[in-house]
């Protein structure tokens, strides 16, 4: 049930079939125009982008967010720097106390 199923084509031919398009029932009739555009030239309607007006105001926003995002990011990993810094000086000074601690114990 999970497997994909992969069709299986024994000899790579390079031909391409389309799917198969189902046959049209008898309660749909086919439309006729008679439009010049339906009997030669058919060009498929594109919805029309819609277009993003920058205004100053909007700009320097942006702008503004965009340093705010920086400024953010960079306090956090300045933060985590900071921290393992001083995780590594403070296990290098629990070494230092163990190591003068063992040494002690070993003179008397």
């Amino acid at each position: 049930m999970l497997r994909p199923r992969i069709p299986i084509n024994p000899l790579p031919t390079g031909i391409i079939t389309p799917p198969a398009r189902p046959a049209p029932t008898a309660d749909v009739e086919p439309r006729h125009d008679s439009s010049p555009t339906a009997a030669g030239h058919h060009s498929p309607t594109v919805p029309p982008r819609t277009t993003i007006q920058l205004t100053p105001g909007s700009a320097v926003a942006l702008a503004a967010g965009g340093g705010a995002v920086v400024l953010v990011v960079g306090a956090v990993l300045v933060s985590m720097l900071l921290a393992v810094a001083v995780t590594g000086v403070s296990v290098a000074v629990i070494a230092i106390v163990l190591r003068l601690l063992v040494k002690d114990m070993h003179k008397h």
